[in-house]
């Protein structure tokens, strides 16, 4: 594992509900994204993430890029206010943390890394809730890996995307 992208998305397609993506999580999508997060070097988050997620504490160095100059998570002594593109961000996360890179970040983040062919593998989570905003088409995002497998644990469907 080197640079995993994690999203977590309703069947509709819904990225968030209430504006937080906690609103279209589930307890098994919760539980994956705990583990999933304390296997990595750092974690890589937008702007927008950083102040609409709860982002004031992680088990590992937090990377926020954002044209900000006020960091959205001043508590988290772990987090680091970058402004730069996503493709820079990554590559000196890499440089200071180390390979193993967690994207947490909004989706078009996320599909600009994957177009540049910096995403190694998508974690992606399909819980049943509907209803949310800012829906994507979860199924073309997949489309973009070449191969996938999906493990379906209490309702929620987890896909692992490779290419």
């Amino acid at each position: 594992m080197s640079t995993v992208a994690s999203l977590v998305v309703g069947r509709d397609g819904s990225t968030s509900k209430g504006k937080s993506s906690n609103g279209v999580s589930s307890d098994a999508d919760r539980s994956a994204f705990l583990i999933r997060r304390r296997k990595v070097d750092c974690i890589l988050i937008g702007g927008n993430t950083a102040r609409h997620e709860p982002y004031k504490q992680t088990p590992v160095p937090l990377v926020i890029i954002s044209r900000s100059t006020i960091n959205p998570v001043a508590g988290n002594d772990l987090s680091h206010l970058w402004n730069l593109s996503p493709a820079e961000a990554l590559e000196k996360a890499r440089k200071t943390f180390g390979e193993r890179v967690l994207i947490e970040a909004g989706v078009s983040i996320i599909i600009e890394l994957i177009e540049q062919g910096l995403i190694d593998q998508l974690d992606l989570s399909v819980t049943p809730v509907m209803g949310g905003e800012n829906q994507i088409d979860w199924r073309a995002l997949l489309n973009k890996f070449a191969t996938n497998t999906v493990t379906r644990i209490d309702g929620t469907e987890f896909y692992v995307a490779h290419n």
